[in-house]
């Protein structure tokens, strides 16, 4: 990265040269007047969140859900579907934000054990729609593996990918 001949670094009180903001005059400007680099911002956003949870799926679907009952309190006007909408974003926030990678790791592992068949559509909902729309799930009888079959193709035969058992189905 080259800095341009007006590139200055501003040292302020208890700042080293090392963790000073770089400031250059034709980037964004910051709340003291005087102007950070462009980037800096993602690296410090970066830099906070680093050692911390992120995004997992019971942080996600609490934020799905609490994005649903926005757009349904707007139909309500309900007071407590908002009041529950904002808990539900302030709890994906905190599950996001958190250090303590074991036990968000821990909650997750139990809500996603708890899905079940459903992971897939909690997980990214439009590819679990295609593949419901393409493909039938036909479990094995004899080992009880599910086994992906093309959907539209009438009465087909099977092999078991597990225990190669041939079985017919209609897919």
């Amino acid at each position: 990265m080259t800095l341009g001949p007006f590139a200055r670094f501003v040292v302020g009180k208890g700042r080293t040269r090392q963790d000073s903001i770089m400031i250059c005059p034709h980037k964004m400007s910051n709340d003291a007047g005087g102007t950070v680099a462009k980037g800096d911002m993602e690296h410090k956003l970066a830099a906070w969140l680093s050692g911390r949870n992120g995004s997992d799926e019971l942080s996600t679907c609490a934020l799905v859900v609490a994005v649903l009952l926005v757009g349904l309190n707007m139909l309500l006007n309900s007071f407590l579907v908002s009041v529950i909408a904002l808990v539900l974003m302030a709890y994906a926030w905190w599950r996001m934000s958190s250090k303590n990678l074991e036990a968000r790791e821990n909650e997750n592992g139990v809500f996603v054990e708890s899905l079940g068949p459903l992971r897939p559509w909690v997980r990214n909902p439009v590819q679990a729609m295609g593949e419901a729309r393409a493909y039938k799930h036909i479990k094995c009888p004899e080992c009880g593996q599910r086994v992906r079959v093309p959907r539209g193709k009438g009465k087909v035969r099977i092999k078991c990918p597990k225990c190669h058992h041939t079985f017919e189905s209609r897919a």
